[in-house]
């Protein structure tokens, strides 16, 4: 029987703020599964800490609520472990790009295939509404005393610095175009990065739902919103030949079209290289069954008795 939206939808009760942009990213991460057709045992939906860390509550696939700013390890060991799983993984930008940032460049540099999805409203909304890395310096939230004394992180420019394969931006209010991103980035084969913009209605006063909208830009009397699609404007972020010219071309254009802000703020797909081999080709490189034969389908237990006897090797670490 074919799975419906409502299928992937939970009964567990949500508390976010009224007007909060989590709405939309999980509405988004629903729709990309159910317009997909994944079973629901085939996929696996990774959350770190953070009002983002509830997301695997809302969400009826595999749910793992993990670690503050581990979230990246716990859903790269999944993968590994079961290559045949869809993965997910979705954090907030303290969690992802503070106390994360280590693992989130590590991650780039294995190009493991699945999807990280960060909840981009540049304040730590679920403890009173700090600065978070993605705030930009200078500025002061209704939540800050004194205006933010540190520069911001581009994400967009440490994904493609990383090595990330897929790297996008999204937008929570603009659901449909935001589903379409994330389905692109599932069926990546390699590491996939988006970065969704998205209000906190109760801490950022500054990147509101009226300001992405362009309520305060008024060009030739006509109002214009900030959010523009890359796709509109012929943009190609494809890598097509394994040439290191058109290599540095797509990776340079990403990077200065990620410095864009302001009244004009890109979305969409910046990078795309599926000629790099993902992780899972490098490991059959030295493992050649390991697709067929992956670990979570390995038996290392019989009647509660370990099938791998490691007698040997303790008595050799014996001192």
């Amino acid at each position: 029987m074919a799975l419906k939206l409502a299928d992937y939808k939970t009964d567990v009760h949500n508390d976010w703020c009224p007007g909060c942009g989590d709405f939309g990213i999980v509405n988004a991460i629903q729709m990309a599964l159910a317009e997909m057709g994944i079973p629901r045992h085939k996929a696996a939906l990774f959350s770190g800490i953070g009002c983002s860390g509830k997301t695997s509550h809302f969400v009826n696939v595999y749910g793992i609520h993990t670690l503050h700013g581990r979230v990246l390890t716990f859903a790269q060991g999944a993968k590994l472990a079961n290559p045949g799983m869809t993965v997910l993984a979705a954090g907030g930008d303290g969690d992802g790009l503070g106390i994360g940032a280590g693992h989130f460049v590590a991650a780039g540099r294995r190009n493991i295939d699945m999807t990280y999805i960060i909840f981009d409203n540049g304040v730590y909304g679920l403890t009173k509404g700090q600065a978070s890395p993605t705030l930009k310096l200078g500025e002061k939230t209704k939540s800050l005393p004194t205006p933010n004394t540190n520069y911001n992180v581009n994400p967009i420019g440490l994904a493609v610095a990383s090595g990330f394969t897929f790297v996008a931006r999204g937008y929570s209010y603009d659901v449909r175009h935001l589903k379409d991103l994330i389905i692109a980035a599932v069926k990546h084969k390699g590491l996939a990065f988006l970065d969704v913009l998205q209000p906190c209605p109760t801490y950022n006063d500054i990147n509101t739902r009226d300001w992405y909208s362009g309520a305060d830009i008024k060009e030739a009397q006509e109002r214009h919103s900030r959010i523009y699609k890359l796709e509109d404007t012929g943009y190609e972020p494809v890598v097509h030949y394994s040439s290191e010219a058109e290599l540095n071309e797509k990776l340079s254009q990403a990077l200065i079209k990620s410095l864009e802000w302001g009244n004009k703020i890109p979305i969409g797909i910046f990078y795309k290289n599926e000629l790099i081999t993902p992780y899972s080709g490098r490991i059959e490189d030295k493992i050649p069954n390991y697709v067929e034969n992956p670990p979570s389908d390995q038996i290392i237990s019989r009647n509660g008795k370990p099938t791998t006897d490691v007698t040997n090797l303790l008595d050799s670490l014996e001192v």
